[in-house]
């Protein structure tokens, strides 16, 4: 077929959830489709990096627009749309998409999160005729902002936080509703997201393409350099979390763990060090800069190392939602992990052989002091973790299932695919 894709930002360089879920899935389909991409640059993203360019037929770029804060408060009280689909809309870009739209309509439009939504409900509004529409939900969005009002609401200090994300919440499920039952065919991260969205949109049909790894970049037979040598005492064991550290339940994940387990943990091994390794750290983490034994390292050109060279992983996510690619990650690596079940939510995991799951933060703690006790079963539930991701979760068993879910679109939705070049007929016919 012949796809367009709206993508948030440019899927290039693949360095955090988003990008790498929409740089594999651009990867696996180019090998079979053409593709145009429509792509929202953010401050720092270059059109030329990587092999994009080699991927794609087309390749339609805009700034993302920035909203001030004055702006974003203005729209909270006044609008009826949630912040998502307000953050990235921009007139000027719209008219590019529409521009390149009529001169070369798709056979399919695939959008790639909620974010992008508001282009393609603005094509439909203009009298644009769609042919097949793919929504990608990266997440449950509502239920994710449920979760965070949620928790908020446990603390004083964010009720702040708890009210806007009440408001959120309540603008977002009216939105998130109209652009299910917008697409002809939905695709979910997990059956968790997907009965979610069944249950919030009666009629659309989610299916699930999970979220992927590849599975020869992170190969744990690979040699990687070191990152903990030379920084701090040599003799402590290293946990690191890694992350977008601008997204809040990766920020509240970490305070969590620094303020309730990490001193559990320092108390049995003085000189442990917790690491916190990604991009964007939010002035929210300022707080934690100092303490003994937290590092954050902000971006980094590769995860891998870190994986590689830390005694475990921890991901102690109190909220949130979708599938986390973190945990892929360090699987494939064959690290052992330490998560709550939350985070690892979405994932058929089993405790003690894929991973360790706990919720509180003395079993969180004591999951993460049985692990470093027992160096040989950390180990060994690494295998069994890497072996569960070969087995379900690279991006070749992945891009298959979204290209089944276009054929079965086809058919739900009684919609032909037009021909390249011919706009989608008003009507529709049988898919077969």
């Amino acid at each position: 077929m012949h796809l367009l894709i709206l993508t948030p930002q440019f899927p290039f360089p693949p360095h955090q959830g988003t990008t790498l879920r929409n740089y594999n899935l651009l990867a696996g389909l180019a090998a079979r489709h053409t593709i145009d991409l429509f792509s929202l640059l953010a401050p720092g993203d270059d059109p030329g990096a990587g092999d994009v360019r080699d991927l794609v037929n087309i390749l339609v770029t805009a700034p993302q627009p920035v909203r001030p804060t004055s702006a974003r408060l203005r729209s909270l009280f006044l609008s009826a749309l949630p912040d998502m689909a307000l953050r990235l809309w921009n007139p000027e870009a719209f008219a590019k998409l529409a521009a390149h739209y009529a001169a070369h309509p798709p056979q399919a439009v695939q959008v790639e999160g909620i974010e992008m939504a508001p282009y393609l409900l603005a094509l439909q509004d203009a009298g644009a005729k769609l042919p097949i529409v793919m929504y990608d939900a990266h997440n449950a969005e509502t239920l994710l902002q449920r979760r965070a009002f949620a928790a908020d609401l446990r603390r004083p200090a964010r009720w702040p936080a708890a009210a806007y994300s009440a408001v959120q919440t309540l603008k977002l499920g009216r939105y998130e509703r109209r652009i299910l039952l917008a697409a002809d065919g939905v695709a979910a991260v997990s059956e968790a997201d997907a009965e979610v969205l069944r249950r919030q949109a009666p009629g659309a049909i989610p299916e699930v393409v999970t979220n992927g790894v590849d599975l020869v970049f992170y190969d744990p037979a690979l040699s990687y350099p070191n990152p903990y040598a030379g920084s701090g005492s040599q003799d402590g064991p290293r946990l690191v979390f890694t992350g977008k550290m601008d997204f809040r339940p990766n920020v509240d994940g970490v305070r969590w763990f620094v303020n309730n387990v990490l001193p559990q943990l320092r108390a049995v091994y003085p000189a442990l060090e917790f690491w916190i390794v990604g991009r964007n750290p939010h002035p929210r983490l300022r707080v934690l800069e100092g303490r003994p034994g937290v590092v954050i390292t902000g971006a980094v050109p590769d995860i891998r190392p870190y994986l590689a060279h830390a005694q475990l992983n921890v991901v102690p996510l109190l909220a949130g939602g979708g599938t986390r690619l973190k945990i892929l990650e360090a699987l494939a690596m064959a690290r052992p992990v330490v998560s709550t079940r939350l985070g690892a939510e979405g994932f058929p995991v089993v405790d003690g052989t894929h991973l360790a799951l706990a919720d509180t933060a003395e079993d969180f703690a004591g999951r993460c002091l049985q692990l470093l006790a027992q160096p040989e079963e950390a180990e060994a539930m690494g295998r069994r973790g890497r072996a569960f991701v070969a087995a379900g979760y690279s991006w070749s068993r992945v891009v298959p299932r979204l290209e089944h879910l276009y054929l079965q679109t086809r058919r739900w939705s009684g919609k032909s695919v037009p021909a390249p070049g011919q706009a989608a007929d008003d009507e529709g016919e049988s898919g077969e």
